[in-house]
């Protein structure tokens, strides 16, 4: 059977009431990812007004886009560079010292090929302590980037980062051991 779009419903799927994405998008648009507005705690206070679990010293860089951040969830000290996008259709939890680099790409939804109506899947994404996300790195739905993986410029993670470990290119696959010197 052929794909048919026609079929297509994601109703099922209510990431929040109408009002708070509309709020939402308009306060994005407006206030948090113009790069005339780079002051990191005026991000901070817009992410938690909207329902995000903030850290300590979180650095949000100009040009971020985050879809929901009430489906959103950092450590401490964590850096998000310029033009991230976080598509968090569920939940997205950074640990502490996490580093996601410029134009980073985490996406938590993606749809189902096996069926002709194409039905949505939404699956978390984890990025533990120490993690570092490369420049222009994908991260894929139900990702588990566990402490202190590099993900490196350009890769895509397609399944789980084990700890410690580098990994790169599409589909990302460990290169070495991560070594952090004193």
């Amino acid at each position: 059977m052929p794909t048919d779009l026609s079929k297509y419903s994601n109703a099922w799927y209510q990431p929040g009431s109408f009002i708070r994405r509309g709020s939402w998008f308009m306060v994005n648009l407006l206030f948090f990812k113009p790069s005339f507005l780079p002051f990191y705690g005026w991000k901070r206070f817009l992410l938690r007004l909207f329902g995000a679990g903030i850290g300590k010293g979180l650095i949000v860089k100009p040009g971020v886009q985050i879809k929901y951040p009430w489906l959103l969830q950092t450590g401490d000290h964590c850096w998000i560079g310029e033009k991230v996008w976080i598509d968090n259709l569920a939940m997205v939890t950074i640990g502490n010292h996490v580093c996601i680099s410029q134009e980073a790409y985490l996406f938590c939804g993606n749809h189902d090929y096996s069926k002709s109506s194409f039905d949505l899947m939404v699956k978390p994404i984890v990025l533990e302590d120490g993690a570092w996300i490369g420049a222009r790195a994908v991260v894929c739905p139900g990702v588990v980037c566990k402490s202190h993986s590099v993900l490196a410029v350009g890769s895509v993670a397609t399944h789980s980062l084990e700890a410690w470990g580098i990994y790169q290119g599409n589909p990302a696959v460990e290169i070495k051991k991560r070594k952090i010197n004193p």
